[in-house]
């Protein structure tokens, strides 16, 4: 008689889907298959990014249709913003690194303590800035050039935007906590619900849907901030009712000045980090704008496509920094390398399939964000020529992130002040101005700069010195 066949067991990548996306504390992701640590670990962490940018898409969308003086408001706002996303990208960098070593060490309480404190420090800095903010918002507005029809319109949103800055401080936070512990599903349902929030709000409390109140731009800030704050507040509940890998209890909450100084140690070069990043391209732009605006905006559309390229990769790239920071937590700091080399793997391949889609079908890209020749002439020159060195950059993207798993957040700093300083500026300013390419000698220091961090990133991190780091 002929044995029955066992049935067909389902694929394994669609079961590790599912998992990924409902999330599991069953893992010890130092110890589980290298590509199946990178899955569970990517997947919930790419949805997380593409929530975060959800937030900026839905607030312009509305705000669009409330007049220019708005418009503006916002811009400026954004403008002062950038530098409370420094500190908590910066924080949440130290926080990532210091949760995931302790988590690979076995050391819950450590954990714990590590988490709590980093709410503490963001909880102080965010209620300094929020005083800061609130009272002198119309000022602030008027120091970045603001018209008085401007500041008029702007100053409720910005006091709102300013004096709330600790939701985005506490939503950064604890995200970093979350993906340090290994729990990027939990990450990825608080921006879900902040996310959903803020899209029902934003046009209740602009337009005065039913119920609610017609505020015009400032509904944008108050819908904005509550829906954060929820986000938040999930999150709590899960630190607080153990819903997570870390519960977090009130006595951690004790001021701990040896851990508190280790997460201030290591946030400051992530600060330094992040606003050399931004003040670069912010150079880059004044260099373009000298060619007018029709290069200008088809610099900024073709920028914008190809960031959302890139928040997938970013998912990627957090799932190789936590797996770095718990693999040396737990002595392997080989595998730890591997785990990066792996991501970088993937990287690469999406990147470059992305890569092939800008180049082939950039003309039809960009004319779908715009109608004018001479933009979509300008934008579709930009995105061919960055698109080319995307394979450079999903390697440079991952190693940096490698480091800052590890806590070297200063390595990177020294990588982008070298080449995004040293060198995309100027040779983007030589290209355009004393070479003459125009706008696209600033594309081709992009792609140039840009690879060369890879390689940069790529020899510093094979050196290994980032491995004997202490968080």
């Amino acid at each position: 008689m002929q044995a029955t066949q066992p049935a067909p067991k389902p694929p394994r990548l669609w079961a590790s889907i599912r998992e990924a996306l409902r999330g599991s504390h069953h893992h010890d992701y130092t110890e589980i298959n290298l590509d199946r640590a990178i899955l569970l670990l990517a997947i919930p962490m790419v949805l997380e990014m593409s929530m975060e940018s959800l937030f900026a898409i839905v607030d312009a969308f509305f705000v669009s249709s409330l007049g220019t003086d708005s418009v503006a408001a916002v811009a400026l706002t954004e403008s002062l913003v950038v530098t409370l996303y420094a500190l908590a990208v910066g924080l949440s960098m130290a926080t990532t690194a210091t949760v995931a070593r302790r988590t690979g060490e076995h050391d819950p309480e450590g954990a714990s303590t590590a988490a709590a404190q980093a709410i503490l420090l963001g909880v102080l800095l965010s209620t300094i800035l929020a005083l800061i903010g609130g009272f002198f918002a119309p000022t602030l507005l008027r120091l970045m050039g603001g018209e008085p029809s401007v500041v008029r319109v702007g100053a409720p949103f910005a006091r709102t935007i300013l004096g709330g800055n600790i939701v985005i401080f506490l939503l950064f936070l604890n995200n970093a906590i979350f993906r340090g512990a290994g729990d990027a599903a939990i990450a990825m349902r608080a921006l879900w619900i902040a996310n959903a929030i803020n899209i029902a709000l934003n046009p209740c409390l602009i337009l005065g849907l039913g119920p609610f109140p017609k505020l015009g731009l400032w509904g944008s800030s108050v819908g904005t901030v509550i829906g954060r704050g929820s986000g938040v507040l999930f999150q709590l509940w899960v630190l607080f009712g153990g819903g997570s890998r870390i519960r977090i209890g009130w006595s951690r909450f004790r001021l701990r000045a040896e851990v508190m100084a280790r997460l201030i140690r290591v946030s400051v070069p992530g600060i330094v980090q992040f606003l050399v990043s931004t003040a670069s391209w912010t150079g880059l732009i004044r260099i373009i704008s000298s060619f007018g605006s029709q290069a200008l905006a088809g610099y900024m559309l073709s920028i914008r496509v190809a960031i959302f390229a890139f928040l997938p990769a970013w998912g990627l790239c957090n799932a190789a920094a936590t797996l770095v920071g718990q693999n040396l937590g737990a002595g392997k700091p080989d595998r730890s390398e591997q785990a990066v080399y792996r991501a970088g793997f993937y990287n690469m391949i999406f990147l470059g399939t992305i890569a092939l889609v800008f180049i082939i079908f950039a003309p039809g890209i960009m004319r779908i964000f715009s109608t004018d020749p001479v933009v979509v002439r300008y934008g579709v020159h930009c995105l061919r020529i960055v698109s080319a060195g995307y394979i450079f950059y999903a390697w440079g993207m991952v190693t940096v992130q490698g480091f800052n798993g590890a806590g070297d957040t200063l390595t990177p700093t020294y990588i982008n002040l070298v080449c995004l300083w040293g060198l995309q500026i100027p040779l983007g300013y030589s290209l355009a101005h004393v070479a003459g390419l125009g706008p696209s000698g600033v594309f081709l220091a992009i792609a140039l700069a840009q690879s060369t961090l890879a390689v940069v990133g790529l020899l510093a991190f094979r050196s290994g010195r980032w491995k004997r780091h202490r968080v």
